[in-house]
């Protein structure tokens, strides 16, 4: 490996390193806080279950009642779910359904298929313990716990954890504002024509998208012209109320190539070259108070850049605790005996054989193979790859969320 490249790691604990947690709160209503992060702990203000209540449809009793299988006991009381009965007297029982409150006095429910109705009295066939078929309170989350912690991504799980223990609104970290910008003369929009040496610009859809998966605001300051000055004026408009400006392509050392020059006129700028395939080229400066990140303007090599290096930047920006993704031991149905001296991630996919294959063309210009795919193979340097190996598998659902 080249000595002056950095390893994917290095670059990847100096990148996060630069983030600057943001501050400011807001409060955001439960219903709509999908992909919002946490910013204090969530204490639950209430027990829940909130009282006893039957786990099922059956009938509520008293143990000391069924001495033996056969027991004959009275019904007294109906109990559906969301109804409070009245206390159990001794010798009775209550028919309950589940989700009821079990009545003051009663200590277990017998589920109604091991009982006989008759008439107005149960027989009951089974000799219950006590708190049988019963959900204590206070035995799922009890009052004055922490069920939420400070940096929690908020997925529809969480959120119907906050709605179970009444909270209507949630304090979260304001939305990272992100502007975006592409490089390149050469780049045209879908939609119009493609004249000679034209390409069109994926990089501009992909990247948008990802920043809202992510939750950013993000606003789209479109394709800036070969020219210093151009990418210069850009650079002052984009840092103006965004935390991050994210670009796509000329970052390199070429003629044409002037967001380096441009952001080291503006701000500060280090230039990376990390061990990694795809996406060797890393851009991290800043100008004015926003961070500024640039891809290389391979839209493969962006896109994959983006998943392992911009996401956890901006979950730490964030306030995101845990950024790093939870990889997969799966077994290679592939071989990989030329591997590179930089670390690659290859595109690939599970398969109904509990095992991963790869995408058959790596190219970095194969775009196609981030849609064939669902996650990367993330192949450490020099190591070559046989068929039934145990890889690190990165699924997509890891790495776009």
């Amino acid at each position: 490996m080249n000595p002056n490249m950095l390893t994917f790691d290095e670059a990847l604990a100096m990148l996060t390193a630069q983030a600057r947690p943001l501050r400011e709160i807001e409060m955001s209503d439960t219903f709509v806080a999908h992909g919002r992060v946490l910013a204090t702990d969530l204490v639950s203000p209430i027990s829940v279950p909130s009282l006893d209540t039957s786990m099922m449809d059956g009938y509520a009793l008293r143990v000391a009642d069924v001495a033996a299988v056969g027991a004959r006991l009275p019904i007294t009381q109906r109990i559906p779910a969301g109804q409070v009965g009245h206390a159990l007297e001794s010798g009775t029982a209550a028919r309950i359904f589940t989700g009821a409150p079990l009545p003051a006095g009663a200590d277990a429910v017998v589920m109604q298929e091991l009982c006989e109705h008759a008439g107005d009295a149960v027989i009951v066939n089974h000799l219950p313990r006590v708190a049988e078929a019963v959900r204590v309170a206070g035995s799922e989350i009890a009052c004055g716990k922490v069920v939420l912690s400070a940096g929690s991504r908020l997925r529809p799980q969480e959120l119907g954890l906050a709605a179970s223990v009444g909270v209507a609104q949630l304090p979260v970290v304001r939305r990272m504002r992100v502007a975006l910008f592409s490089t390149g003369d050469e780049l045209v929009m879908p939609g119009q024509p493609l004249p000679p040496g034209g390409v069109y610009n994926s990089n501009r859809f992909q990247l948008r998208a990802l920043l809202q998966q992510l939750g950013c605001e993000v606003t789209d300051f479109g394709i800036v012209p070969d020219r210093l000055g151009a990418t210069r004026e850009m650079l002052r408009d984009a840092a103006e109320g965004h935390d991050l400006i994210l670009t796509s392509g000329g970052v390199s050392v070429g003629e044409e190539d002037h967001v380096k020059p441009a952001v080291e006129a503006e701000g500060s700028l280090d230039l990376w070259k990390i061990a990694m395939k795809p996406g060797k080229p890393l851009a991290y400066g800043r100008v004015g108070a926003a961070a500024f990140i640039g891809l290389p303007g391979n839209p493969v090599s962006s896109f994959v850049t983006f998943l392992l290096m911009v996401r956890p930047f901006i979950l730490t920006t964030q306030g995101v605790k845990d950024v790093q993704p939870r990889a997969l031991a799966l077994r290679a149905d592939f071989d990989w005996p030329r591997p590179d001296r930089r670390r690659e991630f290859l595109r690939a996919r599970t398969n109904e054989a509990g095992g991963v294959e790869i995408y058959e063309h790596q190219g970095a210009a194969a775009l196609s193979s981030i849609v064939w795919a669902d996650g990367l193979v993330d192949v450490p340097a020099d190591q070559p790859v046989a068929h039934g190996d145990t890889v690190r598998f990165l699924p997509y659902g890891e790495l776009l969320f």
